[in-house]
């Protein structure tokens, strides 16, 4: 039976894809693409020729019956967004909840994610951590910032380039101005950078230099000693037990 395959892409350069990647992309009856646009620019760099199917956030709910029944009727279908990991913080969450409702089989190949890189990159604790994706550009978004006030996990954010100064500011605001962070931006790219330092000083920096290019944020948790009495609390629990 024909299946669904969520392909990863470059978030940067183009041969950071896999050769299990391009084999699908090859093989697949049609391919969903966010854009395609951007996917034709990846298809003609590696001489792949196949059709492309509009898949987007403004047009999921009209095509997504459409591309199931394509796939029950034996096509194989491959999904890529413009860049990473479909589904994350992207389309692609809504033809894969329908596929396996149907029955589809659905396969995720490992690939490029944006987050994975700047959490690694900003040196701040990786054992745990929590996806935050965007805030909300405005209702919920005061919720969601207080929401990260005690979340004691370094958590990771996507930000645009135009709102990261007004987003940086509202952190300090609501975690303390001297919660350490880091901004990557570009990541795999010509022009990939990661700024470190404080809420308070990645703002400043920001506002004087505007930044440019896909932007991920990461941050560190609530280290205050309430959250560290805590830990320490659980970890006495533990040992009497």
């Amino acid at each position: 039976m024909a299946k669904l395959t969520v392909v990863p892409t470059p978030v940067g350069n183009l041969d950071d894809i896999t050769m299990r990647a391009l084999n699908v992309l090859r093989e697949s009856s049609f391919i969903l693409a966010e854009d395609t646009r951007t996917t034709l620019n990846l298809l003609r760099h590696f001489d792949i020729q196949n059709q492309l199917v509009s898949y987007h956030k403004f047009n999921e709910h009209q095509v997504v019956e459409s591309v199931v029944r394509r796939i029950e009727s034996g096509q194989n279908a491959a999904l890529v967004s413009d860049a990473g990991t479909p589904a994350i913080s992207d389309p692609g969450y809504l033809v894969v909840r329908h596929c396996i409702d149907a029955g589809i089989e659905v396969e995720c190949l490992p690939g490029a994610t944006a987050f994975v890189p700047a959490l690694v990159d900003s040196g701040l604790p990786n054992d745990q951590f929590t996806f935050v994706g965007f805030l909300p550009h405005k209702k919920g978004r005061q919720t969601a910032l207080q929401e990260l006030v005690g979340e004691k996990r370094t958590f990771i954010l996507y930000e645009s380039p135009f709102r990261l100064v007004k987003t940086l500011q509202q952190l300090g605001e609501y975690l303390g101005v001297d919660r350490r962070a880091s901004v990557s931006r570009e990541i795999s790219k010509v022009y990939e950078e990661t700024v470190r330092g404080t809420l308070e000083e990645l703002a400043s920096h920001f506002a004087e230099v505007p930044p440019k290019g896909e932007i991920v944020m990461v941050v560190e948790g609530n280290r205050t000693k309430t959250a560290k009495r805590g830990e320490q609390d659980d970890d006495e629990q533990e040992d009497e037990e």
